[in-house]
């Protein structure tokens, strides 16, 4: 059986994995990229597509889709192989010849980098009775597309960043927007919570949902006030609930190979180099001191790893280049 050689297999699709493939182009690794879902882009492009992304540099904003489409863009100038709805099942050997076992294929890698984000994700559900029954029609747990809401009255249940940029996305094309919180206050970017308090989205605080009942093809909310016994009852076409996301990092324990872990994330050192030599971690995957979770943050931490990659491969390998000493294949 012929078993390919790559000299970097980046598992894990989602836009830190992306740009990783780009430097691994610029430092000429032969790459593959492993994502498990249908397609690329991660958490981005399953969950909110449309959701805009404010803390890539150059980009005042760029919608979720738009940046994974860049980045797709991006990696295109060199020969990666991207393998979609491809899982890792195992990952064995050492540096310089690790062996990688996926449901679909088995590959060889000199080096490999996980960028797997949280890993499998699922969102906390609302724990209420009968919430299931509303499921696709009236309670969501994701905004796929925008258009959907439109002239809709939404409720948004949720108190971070992500809860007020779904109800700021919400705000211009549905009738009417509320924003529910269980504490008087969000935790959110500062800038996020000024454009909240400036837009027409009503704030309902703090109250916690207690119920659900269906109101023709609406469905009524009920909400309770946190400690006390008062409720208020809230009828709206949808209600999206962003109570955040259960991470699984199981997958890894199947491996051959296991690495220091911080909770549900991998440890690493300073060049992005987990306790095994030759694996390294970015994004949201890594864990440090110090570690601020963002998307800039992780290109960094990308470009990191694969310059330490290729050095592990081969200590003669010439050092990170300054990117306008270098051309692209199409230039």
């Amino acid at each position: 059986m012929n078993e390919t050689m790559y000299d970097l297999t980046i598992i894990g699709g989602g836009p830190v994995g992306l740009f990783a493939a780009f430097y691994a182009g610029l430092q000429e690794l032969k790459t593959q990229v492993v994502e498990s879902l249908p397609q690329v882009g991660g958490q981005l492009t399953t969950l909110y597509p449309e959701k805009r992304i404010l803390d890539v540099a150059g980009f005042s904003h760029v919608t979720a889709q738009e940046l994974v489409d860049k980045l797709v863009a991006q990696t295109s100038e060199f020969p990666v192989t991207i393998k979609t709805e491809t899982t890792v099942t195992n990952v064995s050997g050492q540096l310089g010849d690790f062996t990688i076992t996926t449901n679909k294929d088995v590959t060889h890698s000199k080096a490999v980098l996980v960028t797997t984000g949280n890993g499998a994700f699922t969102p906390r559900k609302l724990a209420v009775d009968n919430a299931e029954a509303f499921e696709g029609r009236n309670l969501w747990y994701f905004v796929p597309k925008v258009a959907q809401f439109k002239n809709h009255d939404v409720m948004i249940a949720g108190g971070g960043d992500t809860a007020i940029d779904i109800a700021l996305m919400l705000e211009p094309v549905a009738h009417h927007v509320y924003l529910m919180h269980r504490r008087d206050s969000f935790r959110a970017l500062p800038h996020s919570v000024t454009r909240l308090n400036e837009s027409s989205v009503e704030t309902v605080t703090p109250y916690l949902v207690s119920g659900l009942a269906a109101n023709g093809n609406q469905v009524t909310v009920d909400l309770k006030e946190m400690k006390t016994d008062n409720h208020r009852a809230v009828t709206v076409d949808d209600l999206v609930v962003n109570y955040g996301f259960i991470s699984d990092h199981s997958v890894f324990e199947n491996w051959d190979l296991q690495f220091n872990q911080n909770r549900q994330q991998v440890a690493v050192d300073g060049s992005m180099k987990t306790s095994i030599d030759g694996i390294y971690a970015a994004g949201d995957t890594a864990s440090y001191d110090g570690k601020v979770a963002l998307i800039a943050t992780g290109f960094g931490e990308a470009a990191t790893a694969v310059h330490a990659a290729a050095f592990a491969i081969d200590p003669h390998h010439r050092g990170p280049v300054h990117s306008t000493s270098v051309h692209l294949p199409n230039e």
